[in-house]
């Protein structure tokens, strides 16, 4: 056997022993998608009695959006010109966006002003403000009676004194932003490390810019209802709106973070470095303190609000009884925080933020659906379908977040990129 002979039957042995494309594909999907298993092993994994219930609630979910797109609105909601919007908004937008502005306060706290405290939940929020703007939207594009016109009044009507104009732009641009900011965790899950460097040298940079687009669009939810004074009941419309709801959406991000914080270290501690893990409870009094702060501020501006638009007077009739109730639970909660945080109650703190949530919640429906065109004589507040489209929709984000939670560095840094603070 000649020289050159040897070298070309040296050479096929060593191809053999190569992977095929196919097979580094399949491997890839197998480490990254299929979490290392056998796709019969990992199908297996994902038949529990709970995904199944969930499952089912989704198939219907989706079978209404069908049907709503294919035979028109009134398939999932009793929407009229009286009642413009039911839960998809109420929830969706008007309750949803104000949630997720933990993208932007946790990001603040530890980008800006440098508290590196909260470092190790930083991912979690920004993955939870980026979910919480994608599902608003993805709430909006069903309620829309014509979603692909959608652009409209962001380029063709072009209404720079609209409201809705500036909502547009805003979430739009803010969506953008909030996806860029948690790319150094999608970027090190593909193992993709010069383009990360660039991501994150952008990460001071998309912050402020967040921060600016993030401040102007959560008054302007609430700013709009200044155009219906006559349909916003006087104990919910004042021209404090704009400031009540920036006020409130901190409130509810440090709520949802002192929540999912918790939730995350009991259901995806697997997940969970010994750091992020070891923080929760300090992380969870510095989250109280400035929760109790905020609402404080919050209560004390909505009592000033109520003097100024001469309001009390309302209070003795079935609807400012309800007002009793949203405005003493808010009145509770700062207090509950502060008690919780100088007896270092960690489990009452995160009792509060689950109470903070609700009377978020509730202060929202409020103003935009329970007691909005409160002076009709008849109003249906929202159709059943509706509420399962809502429910199934929210599943799916839920179960979209635990996804990227099972897969991605946000709970735990990537072991290729430890201790680059992304």
């Amino acid at each position: 056997m000649n020289e050159y002979a040897g070298d070309y039957i040296e050479k096929q042995i060593h191809r053999q022993d190569e992977p095929s494309n196919s097979e580094i594909i399949g491997k890839w999907v197998k480490d990254k998608i299929f979490l290392g298993l056998p796709l019969k092993e990992y199908l297996k994994t994902l038949i529990t009695p709970l995904n199944i219930f969930a499952g089912i609630i989704v198939f219907a979910g989706l079978v209404l959006i069908l049907l709503r797109f294919i035979f028109g609105l009134e398939m999932v909601t009793e929407a009229s010109n009286e009642q413009p919007w039911g839960l998809f908004l109420t929830w969706g937008l008007f309750s949803g966006v104000p949630f997720s502005a933990s993208g932007f306060v946790i990001g603040t706290a530890v980008y800006i002003f440098g508290l590196k405290k909260y470092q190790p939940i930083v991912r979690n929020a920004i993955l939870l403000g980026f979910l919480g703007y994608l599902f608003a939207v993805v709430f909006l594009m069903i309620d829309l009676g014509r979603p692909w016109r959608i652009y409209y009044p962001m380029f063709i009507s072009f209404g720079t004194a609209s409201v809705m104009f500036l909502v547009a732009w805003h979430v739009a641009l803010y969506l953008s932003v909030q996806f860029l900011e948690f790319s150094p965790s999608i970027l090190a899950w593909l193992n993709q490390g010069k383009i990360r460097k660039i991501a994150v040298s952008m990460t001071l940079g998309l912050t402020i810019f967040g921060v600016m687009l993030s401040t102007l669009h959560q008054s302007a939810l609430s700013a709009m209802f200044l155009l219906a004074p006559g349909k916003v009941h006087p104990l919910w419309y004042t021209s404090y709106l704009p400031w009540l709801a920036f006020i409130s959406a901190i409130g509810a991000a440090l709520a949802l973070m002192i929540v999912v914080t918790k939730l995350t270290a009991v259901f995806f501690k697997h997940r969970a470095s010994p750091h992020y893990l070891e923080s929760v409870d300090e992380i969870t009094l510095g989250l109280g303190t400035a929760s109790s702060f905020v609402l404080f501020t919050y209560l004390g501006l909505r009592l000033i609000s109520i003097t100024h638009e001469g309001a009390w007077k309302y209070l003795d009739s079935s609807i400012g009884q309800w007002f009793l109730v949203e405005i003493i639970l808010l009145a509770i909660l700062p207090f509950l925080y502060y008690y919780g945080v100088q007896k270092r109650k960690v489990g009452l703190i995160q009792f509060t933020g689950m109470l903070t949530i609700i009377g978020i919640f509730l202060n929202r429906f409020n103003l935009t659906l329970i007691t909005f065109n409160w002076q009709l004589p008849h109003r249906e507040l929202f159709f059943w379908r509706e509420a399962l489209v809502v429910v199934a929709v929210v599943i799916i984000e839920v179960l979209v977040y635990r996804w990227i939670v099972n897969r991605m560095p946000v709970l735990a840094d990537h072991p290729d990129f430890v201790g680059d603070g992304h």
